[in-house]
C-alpha cells in the first residue's frame, strides 16, 4: 500500500500542484504539439524517480508504464474533450490515471488487493451513499410535490439544480457526522443553513414557501440521520 501512496503522491503533485493554468490552456489549444504536454510528462518522470529513490532498475516497469499511460490518457483527453463535456472528461482522466497506479502497484505489491472493493463493508458503504445521493432526493421530491409553491419570476434566479446538490451535500455531511459520532455538528449545520435561508425567506414574505422549504429540509435531515443510524448499526454486525 505504501508503494501505491507514493505513486499517488507523485500524480497529485504533478497533475495539480506543478501544472500551471497556462500549461493546461496551451495543451488544450495545441494538443499533441504543445511543448507543455512533454514538460508535464517530464515532471511526472522526475517525481516518480524522486519518490522511488532513483531505483530505476527495480521499478523500471512502473516508471515506463505510468509515463506512457499518462501520456496516452492526456492525449486522448485533449482530443475528445469539448467545452460541453470538460467536467466529464476531467473525472474520466483522473479515474484512468488512478487505475494505472493500481495496476503498477499490483505488479509490485501482493498486499495490494482489489478484494477490498467487494467485501461486505464496502458494499454496505456504497449502498448508504446511493440512498443518500439518489434515493433520498427522489423520496423528498415525491413527498413534497403536493405542496410545491407556484414559481415566481425573480431577478436573481438560482443556479440550475442548486437545491438538489445542496441537499446531497448536507446529507453527506450529516452521514459523516453520525458515522464519526459527531452528532453535535448536525446542529451547527442546521443553524448555518437556517441563517443563509433566513434572509431569502424574510424578503419573499411567502409563508407557503417558508413551510415548503422547512418540510424539505427536515425530510432531508431526517433521511440522512436514519441512513446514518442504520449504517452504523449494520456495520457493527459485519
Amino acid at each position: 500500500m505504501l508503494f501505491f501512496i507514493k505513486l499517488l503522491l507523485a500524480h497529485i503533485i504533478g497533475d495539480f500542484v506543478l501544472q500551471p493554468t497556462k500549461w493546461v490552456k496551451d495543451k488544450e489549444k495545441k494538443k499533441i504539439k504543445s511543448l507543455y504536454l512533454y514538460f508535464h510528462i517530464g515532471i511526472h518522470a522526475m517525481l516518480l524517480l524522486c519518490l522511488l529513490k532513483f531505483e530505476v532498475e527495480q521499478y523500471a516497469f512502473a516508471i515506463v508504464f505510468l509515463l506512457i499511460s499518462h501520456f496516452c490518457i492526456d492525449v486522448a483527453k485533449l482530443y475528445f474533450q469539448k467545452k460541453n463535456n470538460k467536467r466529464v472528461w476531467f473525472f474520466i482522466d483522473q479515474i484512468l490515471h488512478i487505475l494505472a497506479l493500481v495496476i503498477a502497484s499490483l505488479y509490485y505489491e501482493n498486499t495490494f488487493s482489489l478484494s477490498i472493493l467487494f467485501n461486505d463493508k464496502t458494499v454496505l458503504f456504497f449502498t448508504a451513499l446511493s440512498l443518500i445521493t439518489h434515493v433520498s432526493p427522489l423520496l423528498i421530491k415525491i413527498i413534497i410535490s403536493q405542496w410545491t409553491p407556484e414559481k415566481k419570476k425573480e431577478k436573481d434566479a438560482s443556479l440550475a439544480k442548486a437545491g438538489k446538490y445542496i441537499g446531497i451535500l448536507e446529507r453527506l455531511f450529516i452521514f459523516t457526522f453520525i458515522v464519526t459520532n459527531n452528532w453535535q455538528a448536525i446542529g451547527f449545520l442546521l443553524a448555518a443553513k437556517s441563517v443563509f435561508r433566513f434572509g431569502d425567506l424574510t424578503a419573499s414574505k411567502d409563508r407557503k414557501l417558508t413551510e415548503y422549504i422547512l418540510i424539505g429540509t427536515l425530510l432531508s435531515f431526517g433521511l440522512a440521520i436514519l441512513i446514518g443510524i442504520l449504517y452504523s448499526y449494520l456495520i457493527t454486525l459485519l
